[in-house]
């Protein structure tokens, strides 16, 4: 894989981890509720589940694209819409909507549940994934590439909120980002839509 491509990939995929929703809050959940290793062990758990995911994605990609091309088109264009519908939802949230998290009395086996079920719970990740790693797989593409991309997805997510739960345990990093919450996701809705048109356009090259 070009490096460009891979880059390309790994905005992508930061972009996706970066959109505030029910993950963001798992791990400021756990985070207030149990300290720093109980977040961090969310996030990691979290990362696995999009990752298994991430592969599923990748297999079935390979396999629409050769057999079922029209079909995989139609797959497609519903994950640019998805992800467009994200884009708009996240431009008119409130200014501290899916940031706001109250702590709970937590442990690391629950935060390591909970990460795994909150990741594999959420199948429109299918979706997200088909939408922006169609952009990306080919036929012919290695074991070796599939697993890079795989890879780069689960250590995108994981790296991602191990650094919210770790900032978050700085007492002043919560309140900094509720009261910008609303920049968060107006910067994140255009960048959705942005993707969302990118896929409808073609892949990448």
């Amino acid at each position: 894989m070009p490096l460009s491509l891979w880059m390309s990939l790994v905005a992508v995929c930061a972009m996706g981890a970066m959109s505030p929703g029910p993950s963001l809050a798992l791990v400021l959940r756990h985070t207030l509720g149990g300290g720093r290793v109980p977040g961090i062990v969310a996030a990691l758990s979290h990362a696995l589940g999009v990752g298994f995911y991430a592969l599923l994605t990748v297999l079935g990609l390979g396999a629409l694209i050769v057999r079922f091309p029209t079909l995989f088109q139609i797959i497609t264009w519903g994950g640019a819409a998805y992800l467009a519908w994200l884009g708009i939802k996240a431009l008119r949230a409130g200014r501290t909507a899916a940031l706001e998290a109250a702590g709970m009395a937590t442990t690391r086996r629950q935060a390591a549940r909970e990460g795994m079920l909150v990741a594999l719970g959420n199948p429109k990740l299918i979706l997200f994934f088909i939408a922006l790693l169609s952009q990306f797989v080919t036929p012919e593409m290695s074991l070796m590439a599939k697993a890079i991309i795989v890879a780069t997805a689960m250590i995108i997510d994981g790296g991602w909120y191990v650094l919210v739960a770790v900032s978050l345990t700085h007492s002043r990093v919560l309140p900094w980002l509720q009261v910008r919450a609303h920049w968060v996701h107006r910067i994140t809705g255009v960048m959705l839509l942005a993707i969302a048109l990118r896929v409808v356009v073609g892949p990448l090259g």
